[in-house]
């Protein structure tokens, strides 16, 4: 029997209720995707709870995001909401979100923003207030931008981080360098996490196992099996495929890793990371 898996990357989106600016430029996202759909293909595959993860709404509705994900229940166990960091009013917002026990970190898509964004002051020493709510943070960057990636996790000692999509290389060139020193200098920094997701949206059409398995063994490499979780980047992984191939993928990769390793990474790391504790299931 296959470990059970924490999803730690689930979006959902429902058009009817928010704004999703950035998907009229992806035409097959374009439209709402269901907690039904997706736990209708997630749970026969050993999937047992997922964390949302925020979907870049309209600023405006953050925190309606996340009250409409609370609202739906089991499997979604928490969320990692969205929140602008280099707002001055941050400080507020943050309590307000640390008064919800669902909230198990924030995110700012940063793969998308300019970055000088992620490299102002007070962008840090805003995320330098989740230590002491104990929430995350979960870096959202392109591969090129992994280097002021670190520059704000070493900025910010105390606060945890988790780096989503394996840092987004460029899979299907299969281009390891830079990328691969850059994770591995990143992978020094203790307070870092890596999350195994993502990497099919950029794998191409016709992706196989063996074109994802370099960069998720290097990313398992380089943080060890205590600092590694799993997400499934629904429904953006299914621009290349569907979560069953993925999920198919991942216990491939997985295959003569020992019971101990794959669940810590399909599950154990993030009940600690995020939190997470038997009541949530």
């Amino acid at each position: 029997m296959p470990q059970p898996i924490i999803d730690t990357h689930l979006h959902l989106i429902d058009q009817s209720r928010l704004s999703y600016p950035w998907l009229g430029d992806v035409p097959a996202l374009n439209r709402s995707f269901s907690l039904d759909e997706y736990w209708s293909q997630a749970q026969p595959l050993g999937i047992v709870a997922a964390l949302h993860m925020e979907v870049d709404v309209s600023p405006e509705q953050s925190e309606a995001e996340t009250a409409f994900v609370q609202g739906l229940g089991r499997p979604v166990i928490g969320a990692i909401a969205s929140a602008r960091p280099e707002d001055p009013h941050f400080a507020a917002q943050l309590e307000r979100m640390a008064a919800t026990p669902f909230i198990r970190g924030i995110r700012r898509i940063l793969h998308t923003s300019p970055d000088e964004l992620s490299q102002a002051p007070l962008f840090a020493e805003n995320l330098r207030r989740l230590a002491q709510y104990d929430l995350s943070f979960d870096l959202c960057v392109l591969a090129r931008q992994l280097p002021i990636a670190a520059d704000l996790v070493r900025a910010c000692p105390d606060t945890r981080f988790v780096l989503d999509h394996c840092g987004v290389p460029a899979v299907e060139a299969q281009a390891l360098s830079p990328w691969a020193e850059d994770i591995r200098r990143l992978a020094e920094l203790p307070n870092l996490a890596c999350k195994i997701s993502g990497v099919v949206a950029y794998a191409g059409q016709q992706w196989t196992t063996a074109d994802l398995r370099p960069f998720v063994e290097h990313c398992i490499a380089c943080f060890g099996w205590d600092r590694v979780v799993w997400g499934s980047d629904w429904p953006v992984c299914t621009l290349t495929g569907d979560l069953g191939r993925w999920v198919q993928a991942t216990h491939e990769i997985l295959s003569g890793c020992s019971d101990s390793e794959t669940s810590r990474l399909l599950s154990g790391n993030a009940k600690r990371i995020y939190r997470l504790s038997n009541q949530d299931f």
